[in-house]
């Protein structure tokens, strides 16, 4: 199974996006004439079973898609963001958490069980849909490790009681590459990354779901201080050995490698396993910023490119993940959207990944693109104009996928005040919901909401009735 998995992911190289897709609707039809041999097969030998009186009953499992929430891309304050396409970044570290020695609870997370990483055979037994009707529509806010275990938690289910929101991004492992409860998988408690943020997450999630919250585990992906120090054959290093880190000094770990995407996946399965309804990669991209312009990254990139790297590690986890009932999501920069500058840096192909996944989370904070780009003097100060410009074109780039094969698009909304931004405006309610009617207005109907220091209000929200 591995390798054919490692065949397929080389085909995937190899192919552009239009050539894949064609490629992927022929396998389809050939999986279907199988199938259809497959089931003729069967019922012959059914009844031949029957025939002879020795037809036993079966139970038929089933996996019904999970509902979706939100997820997203976040960067640190000091990175530094496509020169020239308009990006720039997030002071509020979107996903460098600043938490207070109060809420920050620490532990050890050892429990002494195996490893979680096994292959896994299973198929799902019915057609995977995530387009399915009764799928949840996410309208969800992001919430830190931290916060999950501190008493300030209260409040956040409060709101999400009495408002429209259905949903919690939460993380799973941080920007630091911290598992934020102990986890019970040995390659995590190993390097010391478990640390008991929620103490009880059996109890966490229970309440969670009590309250009829969608719950989406967010996993950053390929910053991660505990894999670099602990695995150096899977740390990013420069031609001349320096470790890759961002602004804040947080080590990244090597795109390329695949033992990184099973540690990943292995994380994924676990967060499964204790309840959450979807899987979100944050950091699903390449480092940015004068370092990582130096980095080694052991292949040659003019055949395999940083694009090939991201959705060769996403088909890999949809691949893992879906035969368990778990919907792979991604953040996204918004900024990709039709820039071909910003996905060479980064490897995040809009469309490529729009055809592998089940939900995009694009980060279309207004703060996010620089003044003049939609023809706007300043983005952050007319929220509307700039969501809904970001996600028309979004519209625009997956028309090309067929509806089917199409990811939900779900995008980070701006629940915070950027007034690093020239010209920047406060953000309370109306700026809010300007955003979330320009999602509306553009044919979508999911977002999320992003405040790193996870302070959220009803303003803007719409009550729950």
């Amino acid at each position: 199974m591995r390798r054919s998995r490692r065949r397929r992911n080389l085909t995937y190289q190899r192919l552009g996006s239009n050539e894949r897709l064609r490629w992927q609707r022929r396998r389809r039809n050939v999986g279907l004439i199988a199938v259809g041999t497959g089931l003729a097969a069967v019922l012959v030998l059914v009844l031949l079973l029957v025939f002879f009186g020795g037809a036993e009953d079966a139970e038929s499992h089933s996996i019904v898609s999970g509902t979706p929430i939100g997820g997203n891309s976040h960067n640190s304050t000091a990175e530094i963001l496509g020169q020239g396409s308009g990006m720039q970044a997030d002071e509020q570290g979107r996903g460098e958490m600043k938490e207070t020695a109060e809420t920050a609870q620490q532990g050890t997370g050892d429990t002494g069980e195996t490893d979680a990483g096994s292959e896994n055979t299973q198929v799902p037994s019915v057609e995977w849909n995530y387009h399915a009707e009764d799928r949840p529509k996410v309208k969800g806010i992001y919430v830190t490790g931290p916060l999950a275990g501190n008493e300030r938690f209260e409040e956040l289910l409060t709101l999400v009681d009495e408002t429209e929101l259905n949903a919690m991004v939460i993380d799973v492992k941080n920007d630091g590459g911290e598992i934020t409860y102990k986890m019970n998988l040995e390659s995590a408690r190993s390097m010391g990354a478990c640390i008991n943020y929620i103490r009880d997450m059996e109890g966490f999630m229970a309440r969670l779901k009590e309250h009829g919250i969608y719950t989406i585990a967010r996993i950053v992906c390929f910053k991660d201080p505990y894999l670099a120090a602990n695995h150096p054959e899977l740390a990013l290093k420069t031609t001349d050995g320096r470790s890759v880190v961002d602004g804040h000094d947080v080590a990244w770990v090597n795109p390329y490698k695949e033992d990184v995407w099973k540690y990943l996946v292995d994380v994924a399965k676990k967060a499964g396993e204790v309840g959450f309804d979807e899987i979100q990669f944050d950091y699903v991209r390449f480092p940015i910023g004068d370092v990582a312009d130096e980095a080694d990254y052991g292949v040659d990139m003019t055949t395999y490119t940083k694009q090939q790297a991201i959705t060769g590690f996403l088909s890999y986890a949809v691949e893992e993940l879906r035969p368990l009932g778990l919907p792979v999501t991604a953040d996204v920069f918004g900024t990709i959207i039709g820039s071909e500058t910003d996905v060479k840096r980064v490897g995040q192909d809009y469309v490529d990944i729009g055809a592998i996944i089940d939900a995009l989370c694009p980060m279309v904070y207004p703060s996010h693109y620089g003044n003049g780009v939609f023809g706007l003097a300043v983005p952050d100060a007319q929220p509307y104009e700039t969501v809904l410009a970001a996600m028309q074109d979004s519209v625009e780039q997956l028309s090309v996928v067929p509806e089917e094969s199409r990811a939900v698009v779900r995008p980070w909304l701006q629940a915070f005040t950027a007034n690093w931004v020239k010209g920047y405006i406060t953000y309370g309610g109306d700026q809010i919901r300007q955003q979330i009617q320009a999602v509306y207005d553009a044919g979508y109907e999911e977002w999320i909401l992003w405040n790193a220091s996870n302070r959220y209000s009803a303003d803007g929200l719409l009550t729950e009735e």
